[in-house]
Formats: structure tokens, sequence, C-alpha cells
């Protein structure tokens, strides 16, 4: 592995691994096979399931899928709010006026004490999507996702890998305004903003959907079980009239999550060599011929 980092962080890629509570023998898989004079390889994760249909979310149309294996038809979910019309005008937004409609929007409780709703942030053509799960106290006051100490772990988790905020990346969270008191959002209150992060999917078309955290698992996958179950699976996003290529999701911790619990980070560094092998395959299965 390359020690140094080319992102402009003035960290080498140890110091980085450092600030993510990582001991210096870690390093990227791929990296370390070639190291050995072998040939980058990734062991996949064990088959998965089809989660089952949440009927209390608005839930994205997915199904689970081993790695290495080929992808099942899509099962049909129930998708969108009871109010099918503004789920409809969402979806014909563009940037400028999904801006201008997640700014005004009045649709939840959650509206009544924000500063300023939080669409996301970075490449708006990004390989690489990050969903977590709502605005807290900072985000709130600057309108960006993943500003305080949550987000400087994810910047630095991102260097770790030669990513940066927006440079191939974009940044979203699962609901749009704070919750009270950096609360988790409600099932209701993802359901709400669901046609916002369909739109947001739909406008980046990314290679790789990255959830971060129980929250953003359960608004994107449903109610599917609990994030250690989730982790090392790896789904599929898929527009709701199957008209898209499906899209791998994988689920990992969330910052604020691992800086409470050092001895996961460990655990989130092998999800996010894991992601880079994914997009990695899917990138190279895009450029072959038809």
């Amino acid at each position: 592995m390359s020690a140094g980092n080319s992102r402009g962080t003035g960290l080498t890629r140890w110091q980085l691994l450092n600030e993510m509570g990582l001991p210096s023998q870690w390093r990227l898989r791929e990296q370390a096979a070639l190291r050995r004079g072998g040939t980058a390889a990734f062991a996949g994760p064990p088959a998965a399931t089809t989660p089952a249909a949440s009927e209390a979310m608005a839930a994205v149309p997915v199904v689970a899928a081993a790695a290495d294996a080929p992808s099942p038809p899509a099962v049909s979910r129930s998708a969108g709010p009871p109010d099918d019309d503004r789920e409809q005008q969402i979806a014909r937004l563009d940037w400028d006026g999904l801006r201008d409609s997640v700014a005004g929007c009045r649709a939840c409780a959650l509206c009544q004490e924000r500063r300023q709703a939080v669409l996301g942030v970075g490449d708006t053509a990004a390989d690489w999507l990050f969903i977590g799960e709502g605005p807290g106290a900072e985000e709130d006051l600057r309108g960006e996702p993943f500003v305080g100490p949550a987000g400087k772990l994810l910047d630095a988790m991102l260097a770790a890998i030669d990513l940066q905020r927006g440079e191939n990346v974009y940044i979203a969270n699962a609901v749009k305004c704070r919750p009270p008191g950096n609360r988790t959002p409600e099932a209701a209150e993802m359901a709400t903003c669901a046609p916002y992060l369909r739109r947001q999917i739909t406008l980046i078309q990314p290679r790789l959907i990255v959830l971060l955290g129980r929250a953003a698992a359960h608004a994107v996958l449903g109610d599917v079980g609990s994030l250690a179950s989730l982790r090392g699976q790896t789904f599929e996003y898929r527009e709701a009239d199957g008209s898209a290529t499906g899209i791998p999701v994988i689920v990992s911790y969330h910052p604020a999550y691992l800086l409470r619990t050092l001895q996961d980070k460990a655990k989130a560094w092998d999800d996010l060599c894991r992601a880079r092998t994914l997009l990695r395959t899917a990138t190279t299965s895009a450029a072959l011929p038809a």
C-alpha cells in the first residue's frame, strides 16, 4: 500500500488510519495481496436472502444478492408516501427544483424546528453515494451533511481509500431536516422524505450506494433486520419502474456510532475495502462490450 495520500488532506494514509483508530497493519486487501506477490482478491460475503418487504416504510424496490452470484429478478415493493401526486411531482424535478422543494417542504413535523433543510452535498454525477440518517445541530446550522466530529471521521475514512468529499462522492441523508435533539428519524418521517432521496439517486445514478447506520438502512431497504445482520451482504437498488440497471448497496456503521464504539472502526474499514472492490467490479463490468 502506498503510505501517501493524494487527496490534499496533508496526512499520510497511515496517519488517516490512525485517525480512524485502526492499527498500522490494516491496509486495503488488494494492495496487501499484491505486496505478497499474489493477485488482488476478495472473498465475497455469504449468500444473502431477499429481505422481506416493510409495510410500514415507503421502501425503495431492492433485492439482496450475494456479491459473486447472478442477481435474481427484482422484488416488487409498495413505494412512495400516501400522497402519490406529491411523489410524482418530486420525480420530475431537476436539481434546482429539488433544492427549492426541499427548502420549502412542510410535509412533516420536522420542518417546525429546523433552521434549514439539508439536501446533500457533493458531485451530482458521482460514482459513490453515501447516505446517513439526518442532519445534526451543526449540519442544521451550516446546511451541509456530516460537518461535525462524525463528518471529520467520514472525511478521514474517505481519504484512506483515496476519495474526497465533493470529488466523485455525494453525501445525503435519509431525512432532510434535523430531528429534535438529534434523535433517530422515525419511520413515518423517513417515508415522507423518501421521494426526495429516490429522486437524488435517480439524478446522480451512482455506481455504488453505502448506507451509514441502521436508520439509513431502514430508509432504503425497509425494516429488514439489525445492522449487524445487514453488514457483509450486497443488496441491489432498482428504480420502482425497473428501467435502470441495479446499483450495488452495502451497509456499514454511522461515523457517529464509531466515535462512541472504537472497537468497531476496524469493521467499518473492512466495509470500505469491500465497497471499493465492489465498485471496481461494477465499473469493469460496465466497460465490457455487450
